[in-house]
C-alpha cells in the first residue's frame, strides 16, 4: 500500500491587537518554546521562531494532515491563554484576527530561517507595516489595503 510524501514549508505571520499591547523581551523565550510545542504536538515541525513585541513570524514544516488556518487558530488560542492566565500584559491579550502564510521550496528554507531569527536587525530599520507589505510585493501578493492588519508602529 503507497504511503503519504510531502514537502510543505510554510512561514506564517500575525498580529498583536491593541495599540498599547505587545509581547514582553522577558516573555519571548517562554512564548516561543509554548508555540513550538502546540506546532510539535500537531504533528508539524517548527524550523524558526521570533516574536516581536507587536508580530510573530514562525517558519514550520507542516504535516499532511493539518490546514494551516486550523494550525493558526489553535497557536492563537492557546498562546492568548497562556498570555492571560500569567498575566504578561495588563488588561486583556489578543492577536488580531487574520494571518498571512507563505510556502517555500527546501531550497530556501535556510534564508527563510535566518530572516525570521534575525528580526530585531530588520526592525531596526523598518517597521512591521513596511516589511509585510515588502513580503506581499515581493511575493506578488494582491491585497486589499482595507483587510490588513492594524498598524500600530
Amino acid at each position: 500500500m503507497p504511503n503519504t510524501y510531502t514537502q510543505m514549508y510554510v512561514q506564517i505571520v500575525f498580529a498583536v491587537k491593541g495599540k498599547n499591547i505587545t509581547v514582553h523581551e522577558n516573555h519571548r523565550d517562554e512564548l516561543e518554546k509554548y508555540i513550538c510545542g502546540i506546532i510539535s504536538n500537531k504533528k508539524s515541525k517548527p524550523l524558526a521562531i521570533y516574536c516581536n513585541p507587536n508580530h510573530i513570524h514562525i517558519l514550520l514544516g507542516l504535516h499532511p494532515t493539518n490546514a494551516v488556518s486550523d494550525l493558526v487558530k489553535d497557536i492563537k488560542v492557546s498562546s492568548t491563554k497562556l498570555i492571560n492566565e500569567k498575566k504578561w500584559i495588563v488588561g486583556k491579550f489578543y492577536w488580531q484576527d487574520g494571518f498571512a502564510s507563505f510556502t517555500y521550496s527546501k531550497s530556501q528554507i535556510d534564508r527563510v530561517s535566518k530572516y525570521i531569527l534575525n528580526q530585531p536587525h530588520h526592525h531596526k530599520k523598518q517597521t512591521f507595516k513596511e516589511e509585510y507589505l515588502l513580503i506581499l510585493k515581493k511575493l506578488d501578493i494582491e491585497y486589499d489595503e482595507k483587510y490588513l492588519f492594524e498598524w500600530y508602529d
